[in-house]
């Protein structure tokens, strides 16, 4: 880990989602699990890697997240139209200008990741001298994420595609993306401001900064985390109801 504690690592985590699915009037990040509201799972994670500063992407209901985390040491920076994840990365471009580090990026609705799987993750981005590091995982059953494409003998992530998006062939991909990512900050924020909405959901997608630093010739790597219930993204009342009973057992 000395090689990664010598780097410069701050983190993002995206916030601004409604979360209709939850069937709820609070913003999904503050949806009580265990007892804590979901976000602060991410925030916790996130100071458990010793990064220099956490900025947290929010929207829907940003002045309670605010004020439910005030005197905590956090930047907030609000998205005010949900345009897409790289959008929201985008609002965070500021807040960096001038900063020469590598950027972790979190998920508010993604409380079961580990420091471990995250130490993980800033190693092989570091040792492999990548320019952008994204954490994924093997499901049996794929539907419903983004996959990863790869190249190459070294396995190089090339894309990632939204299964809306995806082909046939695509679609049997069962390496999926976790929406964790580490990547090089002055690379991350040229290339979030590159991005277009030329899809199905016409959002600016933060998964197409992989396929601009692949066709850069940038290194891009991946690492498979085996737990995919650690990245688990809360969606609906069900999957929070599941979460639950993992932490209580992890406990």
């Amino acid at each position: 880990m000395n090689g990664v504690e010598r780097q410069k690592v701050s983190a993002i985590i995206l916030a601004a989602g409604k979360g209709t699915r939850m069937k709820a009037d609070i913003a999904k990040v503050m949806h009580p699990l265990c007892g804590k509201p979901m976000l602060t799972y991410s925030v916790d994670a996130a100071r458990a890697v010793n990064v220099e500063e956490i900025v947290v992407i929010i929207g829907h209901q940003a002045g309670l997240i605010r004020e439910a985390y005030k005197n905590q040491g956090l930047i907030f920076v609000e998205q005010h139209e949900q345009l897409g994840t790289g959008h929201a990365v985008l609002q965070a471009r500021d807040v960096f200008r001038g900063y020469d580090g590598n950027i972790l990026i979190l998920c508010g609705d993604v409380p079961m990741l580990s420091s471990s799987t995250i130490r993980a993750l800033l190693e092989v981005h570091i040792l492999e001298k990548s320019i952008l590091t994204v954490l994924t995982t093997i499901l049996d059953d794929p539907s419903g994420y983004g996959r990863v494409i790869k190249e190459g003998e070294k396995g190089e992530v090339s894309r990632i595609v939204e299964e809306k998006d995806a082909s046939s062939a695509e679609k049997k991909i069962k390496e999926i993306n976790t929406g964790i990512y580490c990547v090089e900050s002055n690379f991350l924020f040229g290339a979030v401001g590159d991005i277009g909405n030329e899809n199905i959901q016409k959002e600016y997608y933060l998964t197409d900064i992989v396929g601009i630093a692949w066709k850069k010739g940038l290194k891009t790597r991946s690492l498979i985390t085996a737990n995919s219930i650690e990245v688990m993204g809360i969606n609906t009342p069900d999957d929070l109801e599941k979460a639950s009973e993992r932490m209580t057992i992890r406990k």
